[in-house]
């Protein structure tokens, strides 16, 4: 690497796509910047020393209060387009999971709501490029 040359900083998060036995997507509405007020999957970055899996565990549980062990997620793809993110360069693990319908999410940190919404009638702008991901199931 030449002395002009600089390392991009690049942030790792995790993101769950969670659907109910009514084919209704889980989404919570974000309560900050980038995106305030708009719908999002639940996810967030991962921690120092925690693998993406074990983050969209986390971060599912904190922001829906949906509680899901690891074994129940599978990996959708990684999400790596520079732009998807205006805070800078943003790479995230998407994961899948279905749950029993009947399943109460309830808002928790990070987020100003959640619920679930039809698959066939999400809300007009979704966050970041969760439109892209939600395309994939």
């Amino acid at each position: 690497m030449s002395e002009t040359e600089t390392f991009e900083t690049i942030r790792y998060t995790a993101d769950v796509v969670v659907i109910d036995a009514d084919r209704r997507v889980l989404l919570i509405e974000r309560g900050w910047a980038p995106y305030e007020g708009c719908w999002a999957l639940p996810g967030g970055h991962v921690d120092v020393g925690e693998t993406s899996l074990a983050a969209a565990v986390r971060e599912l549980g904190e922001e829906t209060g949906v509680p899901v062990s690891a074994d129940q997620l599978r990996q959708l793809g990684v999400w790596d387009a520079p732009g998807r993110d205006p805070r800078g360069r943003y790479v995230t693990v998407a994961y899948f999971t279905v749950v029993p319908a009947g399943t109460t999410p309830k808002a928790g940190t990070d987020a100003r709501g959640a619920k679930w919404w039809p698959l066939d009638a999400l809300p007009p702008r979704l966050a970041f490029d969760h439109a892209d991901i939600l395309a994939t199931i």
